[in-house]
Formats: structure tokens, sequence, C-alpha cells
């Protein structure tokens, strides 16, 4: 990973902005999907596709490649808008989001477009995945003069809600029994799920005492803060007897005024004329980013 020094750092967060604005475009044309969570992940996916990872989107499937996998796949707005932004695919292809025929579909489905790790749609499924995707990196390396870790990190996107579901609690204590050093959880600690906030719902909280109690190494940031994602990560590589989870606050709608912290929009679109002010907004926001670094 390069240093994030000052010119990396506005090109992370002008990247980031650019990706919002993607993902309001590509809800409008849709007519249907997730709003509030896609805008609230933007800057961890762009640190992460941009800055973190080890991939290169003119070889998807090189084997030494970090994999990512989104659990919450419902988010998928905002992964497909930084795997278009890479170069995975065409940008121009983001309006086909949800279209019949088209690549981008609601939940990801592996093998439907290039960069994508795995098929999501049942919450809670992910880090299972990701623990197989780990596992298999330490074993295909015992005995070699690699790390044992492996030549890959495995990187699993979690919602807060799906920690609801049990499964989730069954794959925590097997990558913590397991010692999975090479697996990086992030989870989007925005406290809110469809049907209201997760503490009216079904409270989650201490999530660091609960993770700390299954063996795994435990952070808190800020999730739009580029500098701590970066610096998490850095010292999640830098545990070698645990696995480690980085849970993100993150403000739901991110970056759109009327969206921020309302649990109503995390399953609705915005329409054109929410999208006009939306996209109105960020292009504001975007030129405030960059004259704050010139």
């Amino acid at each position: 990973m390069d240093t994030l020094h000052d010119k990396k750092l506005k090109f992370l967060e002008e990247m980031a902005n650019r990706v919002r604005q993607d993902i309001i475009k590509e809800l409008v044309e849709a007519g249907s999907g997730h709003s509030a969570g896609p805008l609230g992940m933007a800057d961890i996916f762009t640190a992460l596709y941009f800055h973190i990872l080890n991939h290169d989107p003119k070889k998807p499937n090189w084997p030494d490649r970090d994999r990512v996998v989104l659990s919450n796949g419902h988010i998928c707005p905002v992964l497909y808008a930084v795997l278009a932004q890479a170069g995975y695919f065409p940008p121009e292809e983001l309006l086909t989001l949800r279209k019949l025929g088209s690549r981008l579909q609601g939940h990801p489905h592996r093998g439907s477009l290039p960069g994508i790790e795995t098929t999501s749609g049942p919450l809670g499924s992910g880090l299972s995945q990701a623990i197989g995707m780990a596992l298999a990196a330490k074993l295909d390396n015992n005995g070699s003069a690699g790390s044992p870790r492996g030549k890959y990190y495995t990187y699993c996107l979690m919602s807060d809600g799906e920690h609801q579901e049990g499964n989730t609690w069954e794959a925590v204590m097997f990558a913590g029994k397991n010692r999975l050093s090479n697996l990086i959880g992030i989870i989007d600690r925005n406290n809110i799920q469809i049907d209201g906030f997760t503490e009216d719902v079904m409270p989650l909280e201490s999530l660091r005492e609960k993770y700390e109690s299954f063996n795994w190494h435990v952070l808190e940031i800020d999730g739009h803060n580029m500098l701590q994602i970066a610096s998490a990560v850095t010292e999640a590589k830098a545990i070698y007897e645990k696995p480690t989870v980085i849970i993100a606050h993150t403000i739901p709608g991110k970056g759109v005024s009327f969206m921020e912290r309302d649990f109503l929009w995390h399953g609705i679109p915005p329409n054109k004329e929410q999208a006009n002010e939306a996209l109105k907004e960020l292009r504001t926001l975007g030129g405030k980013i960059k004259s704050e670094h010139e």
C-alpha cells in the first residue's frame, strides 16, 4: 500500500464524490434499489479499490489478487460504481442497473461481471464465504517459503443489521478459532436497517466486546475518513495471531442532506427531482473538496 500523501488523499476524496454521483445516476435510471447504504460506504469502497487492494482490472482472475466479498449485497450500486471507475467494465453500463438482461443485477452475481467474487443476497452468508477464501489461501501456501497467511488478503464487507443473523456469529467463532489473520472484516455501522434503527429493532451493542470475546482484533474508525480507513487496514495487516474487524461508523446517505441518517432511504431510490437535487449537492461538495486541497 502506497503512502497516503496529500495528492493521493485529494484524488480519493474526489473519486468518492464521483462514485456517489454514479450511485445516484444508477438508482434513478433503475427506478429501484437502495440509496442510504451505498452512499454511506462510498469512501470505504473508494479507499479499497484505489489505494488498499492488490488487484488488476486487466487481470480480474489473477490468482494472487486480494478478494472482496460483499455480504450485504443490496448495497451493490457502490461496488458497481467503483468497479466501473477502476476499469473493470465501461462506466456507461452503470445505467443498466436492475434492467432485464443487465449484468448489473440487484444483488451481485458471480460470473456476471469481472471483479465479482461471490453471489450475495441472503444476509449473514458473506463472512462464511470470505472465511473459505482466507482458509484456502493459508492452506495453499502451507509449507512454502511465502507468508503463512497466504498470497492474498480477503476483505468481507458486512452490514450492522446482518449481525442479527445467527449464522454470522457461527462464522465469527470459526474465524477466531482458526486465527485467520489474512481475513479483514469491515462492518458498515450506520445504525439503520429497513425497519428503523438497529438498536430499536434488535440491539447489537457492544459489537466490539462480542468480536473480542471470539478472538478478533477490533478497530473502530470514522468510515468517511480516508486516513483512518487506510491506517486501520495497515494495523490489521500487522496482526498475525487473529482476524481483524474494522467497525466503520458511517452516515447513511452520506453526501445528500435529505437522505442522511434517514432509515426510510435504506431501500428506495430517488425520483428524478430528488436525483437532480442530490447531484447538485454532490457537485457542490466536489468543488469544495477541490478547493480545500489547492
